[in-house]
C-alpha cells in the first residue's frame, strides 16, 4: 500500500467519523431533548410550539414502552434523552435505544453486576477520533456505550468503563469533552468515602479533578468545622441528578446536602462548608469560583437535590446573568451567577438553640428578602385540619396524632429537635418543611422569554425528636448503627420521624390545613410571586373539597407554546397548566405515579412529542408491574 493510498485511507476514515458524529449530534433547532434539564443551563425550556394553550386539551397517548418482563422495567424517576431520531434512557438492568416516534426499540445493552442509574443517562456527540457515545454510571462504574450501536465503547477507559471509587446515581453532567459527576455517599453513618464531584476526560475517561465538598487544611472553608471534624467525614455529597453549566463562561454550579450524620452535629462544630451550598467551579479544572450557603450546620436534612436553573433577567434596565436555587427548604434564593451575589438580597435571621447535649446550632440562617417560601416553614395548632376541610374521620385522627405526640413545638423554619433521653414525649418537635421537602429533586423549570421560574413544592411535616438509641439499634433505611450517641425518634418508637399524615383510603392525607402540593411562578425579575396553585386533588373527598393538592416528587418544564408540563403529584395524574396564569388546561390519569420529569420533542415526522415514566406508586386498582413510559401528541 501506497503512502499516499495510507493518507486517503485515514482521510476518509476521519471524514466518516465526523460524519456521523455530526448525524447524532443535537439538533440545533430546538427539535432534541439531548440531557436531562434540555440544556446546560437547566431551564429545561423547549423552543417547540405545535402543541399550545389553544389545542393542548386535544392531547392523546400515541404509544407506550412497556417491557414484558421485570429486569427491564423503567424506573419511576427515569427521564430519557432525545437527540437527532434516537431516544435513550435506562430500564431495570438495561440501556435503551428506542425510535422516539414509536416506541421500536433499536438496540439494548444489558449492564452487569450493577443496575444502571435509575435516573438516566447523559450524551456525549463524540469527535473526530471518537464516535459519539451513551454515557452513564453502574454502581462505581462510569460506562460508555457507543450511541449508534449499543456495543461497549473500548476506547473509553478500560473497555469502556472507569472505575469512579466512590458510586454515584444520578445522570453524568457532560460539558465539552468534560463528564462531571457527583457522589453517592452515606448519609446516616459517620465515616465514609468523602462526596466529592469529580470531573473526566469524555474522551479517554481519564480523571481530570475532584473537588473537595469538605475542605481539607489550606482549603477555603475549612475554618467551618472546627478541630479535626473534617476527616473521615461522608455525605456532602450532590446526589441530585446534574451540575448546570455557564457555557459562556465554563462555570459549573454544584449542589451539595447535608454532611453527616443528618440529625446530630455535635460532633461538627461550625458551619460546615460546603453542606447544603452551591459551588461554582470551572468546568475544565475544578477550581473554585465562589459559594453560597443555605443552611448553616444543618440538622434537619435541609439538602439541595436540584441543580439550579440559570435565567438572564432584567434589573434596572440591565440584563443581569442569575440562577434561581431552591432546595427542601422552600426558599428560593436568586443569585448573579457570577458573582454569587443575592439580587434581592438575603438576610441572616436569629434561629433558635438547641437542648441536645453537645449540639451548637447557628445563631442566625440566611432567608431571601425575595421571593416568600414557596412552601409552609411553620406550624400552629389551629392549623390542623377540621372536619369543614376534609372529613370528620380524618379530622379526628389528625387530632389523636397531636395528642399522642404530647403536643408539637415549632419555632420557625430552623426549629431543633427537642430532646428526650430514654424516648419519652412530653412533647414532640414539628418541622416544616419535613424531611423530603419543599422541593426534592424536582428542581425548577425557567422560561428565558418571561423570566419566570416554576417550582412544585409540597407541604407535609416531620414529627420527633432526638434521644439516645437502645443497645443495637440499626437504622431503619440503612440497616447500620448510626454512630452518634443520639438518633430520631417519635411516639411511633425510635427510628426515622414520624410524617405528619394520616393513612386513608387512597393514600396519605396530611394534618395540616390543604393546600398540600402547589405550583409556582416566580417573576425573576422582580423577585415576586406570579402565580401560585394548587396541584393535585384528593379523591377520596367530596367533589367541593378535592382539590387539596397532593404531595409528590419530580418537577416540571415549559415550552414556547405557553404550557408547563409537570407529573410529580402521587395522586397519578399528568397535567398540562397554562406558564402565564397557572390555569389548568389539561390532565389525564395515569396507572403509575409521574415521579420523573417529563420532556417533549419533534419526531422525523414533524410532530411534536410529550413524553413521561409512570412508574411511581400505583393508583387505585392498577395493575401490578406496568410501569411504562407514556408518549402524548396531537392527533
Amino acid at each position: 500500500m501506497t503512502s499516499n493510498m495510507l493518507r486517503l485511507l485515514l482521510a476518509t476514515g476521519i471524514a466518516v467519523q465526523q460524519l456521523v458524529a455530526q448525524a447524532t449530534a443535537p439538533r440545533g433547532d430546538g427539535a432534541d431533548w439531548p440531557m436531562y434539564n434540555r440544556d446546560l443551563a437547566g431551564t429545561r425550556f423547549s423552543p417547540l410550539s405545535q402543541i399550545n394553550t389553544g389545542n393542548v386539551g386535544k392531547l392523546v397517548q400515541v404509544w407506550s414502552y412497556r417491557p414484558s418482563d421485570s429486569g427491564g422495567r423503567p424506573s419511576a424517576q427515569v427521564t430519557p434523552l432525545v437527540v437527532n431520531g434516537r431516544m435513550y434512557l435506562t430500564a431495570g438492568n438495561r440501556v435503551l435505544a428506542l425510535e422516539p416516534e414509536t416506541g421500536k426499540e433499536v438496540w439494548r445493552y444489558e449492564v452487569q453486576n450493577d443496575m444502571p442509574s435509575a435516573r438516566g443517562v447523559a450524551f456525549w456527540a463524540g469527535d473526530r477520533q471518537n464516535p459519539p457515545r451513551v454515557i452513564f454510571t453502574a454502581g462505581r462504574r462510569l460506562m460508555a456505550l457507543n450511541a449508534n450501536t449499543g456495543k461497549v465503547d473500548p476506547g473509553f477507559g478500560k473497555e469502556g468503563e472507569v472505575d469512579m471509587v466512590v458510586g454515584y446515581k444520578g445522570v453524568p453532567t457532560v460539558y465539552a469533552n468534560v463528564i462531571m459527576v457527583g457522589a453517592a455517599t452515606p448519609e446516616y453513618t459517620l465515616v465514609g468515602p468523602p462526596g466529592d464531584s469529580r470531573g473526566y476526560d469524555a474522551r479517554t475517561g481519564a480523571k481530570l479533578w475532584d473537588f473537595h465538598s469538605v475542605p481539607r487544611p489550606g482549603e477555603k472553608g475549612h475554618e467551618t468545622w472546627e478541630g479535626e471534624s473534617w476527616k473521615g467525614r461522608s455525605g456532602t455529597n450532590m446526589w441530585g441528578f446534574q451540575m448546570t453549566v455557564d457555557s459562556h463562561s465554563g462555570t459549573a454550579y454544584m449542589i451539595f446536602g447535608e454532611p453527616t450524620s443528618n440529625y446530630y452535629g455535635g460532633d461538627r462544630k461550625g458551619d460546615n462548608l460546603y453542606g447544603n451550598a452551591v459551588v461554582a467551579v470551572d468546568a475544565q479544572t475544578g477550581k473554585y469560583k465562589w459559594h453560597f450557603q443555605t443552611v448553616h450546620h444543618d440538622i434537619w436534612d435541609f439538602d439541595l437535590p436540584a441543580a439550579p436553573g440559570l435565567v438572564d433577567i432584567v434589573r434596572g434596565g440591565k440584563k443581569v446573568p442569575a440562577l434561581a436555587l431552591i432546595g427542601k427548604t422552600a426558599l428560593m434564593y436568586i443569585l448573579n451567577r457570577e458573582t454569587g451575589g443575592p439580587i434581592f438580597g438575603v438576610e441572616e435571621r436569629s434561629a433558635p438553640a438547641s437542648d441536645v447535649p453537645g449540639e451548637q446550632l447557628s445563631r442566625t440562617q440566611p432567608f431571601p428578602v425575595k421571593p416568600p417560601p414557596l412552601a409552609r416553614i411553620g406550624f400552629k395548632v389551629e392549623d390542623i385540619v377540621t372536619e369543614n376541610d376534609t372529613t370528620a374521620e380524618h379530622a379526628k385522627a389528625c387530632r389523636e396524632l397531636y395528642e399522642r405526640s404530647g403536643g408539637l413545638y415549632n419555632a420557625g423554619l430552623f426549629t431543633p429537635w427537642l430532646f428526650h433521653p430514654e424516648g419519652a414525649a412530653p412533647k414532640s418537635t414539628i418541622v416544616f418543611p419535613g424531611a423530603t421537602g419543599g422541593t426534592n429533586w424536582g428542581g425548577v423549570a425557567s422560561d428565558p422569554r418571561t423570566g419566570y421560574v416554576y417550582a412544585f413544592t409540597q407541604n407535609d411535616g416531620s414529627i420527633g425528636w432526638l434521644q439516645k438509641m437502645p443497645e443495637g439499634y440499626r437504622d431503619a433505611l440503612t440497616r447500620e448503627a448510626p454512630g452518634t450517641p443520639f438518633d430520631r425518634g417519635s411516639e411511633a418508637g425510635p427510628g426515622p420521624y414520624q410524617r405528619f399524615d394520616i393513612g386513608m383510603k387512597g393514600g396519605r392525607w396530611p394534618c395540616q390545613k390543604p393546600p398540600w402540593g402547589q405550583l409556582t411562578a416566580v417573576n425573576a425579575n422582580t423577585g415576586e410571586i406570579a402565580w401560585q396553585a394548587p396541584l393535585g386533588v384528593t379523591d377520596g373527598l367530596p367533589e367541593e373539597k378535592k382539590r387539596t393538592g397532593r404531595l409528590g416528587l419530580a418537577g416540571p418544564i415549559v415550552t414556547a407554546g405557553g404550557l408547563v408540563f409537570i407529573g410529580a403529584t402521587d395522586d397519578a395524574r399528568f397535567r398540562a397548566l397554562d406558564a402565564k396564569t397557572g390555569k389548568e388546561l389539561w390532565e389525564t390519569k395515569l396507572e403509575y405515579v409521574a415521579h420523573a420529569v417529563p420532556i417533549t420533542y419533534q419526531g422525523k415526522d414533524g410532530k411534536q412529542y410529550v413524553a413521561v415514566m409512570s412508574g411511581g406508586a400505583p393508583a387505585p386498582g392498577a395493575p401490578p408491574n406496568h410501569q411504562a413510559l407514556l408518549v402524548f401528541a396531537l392527533p
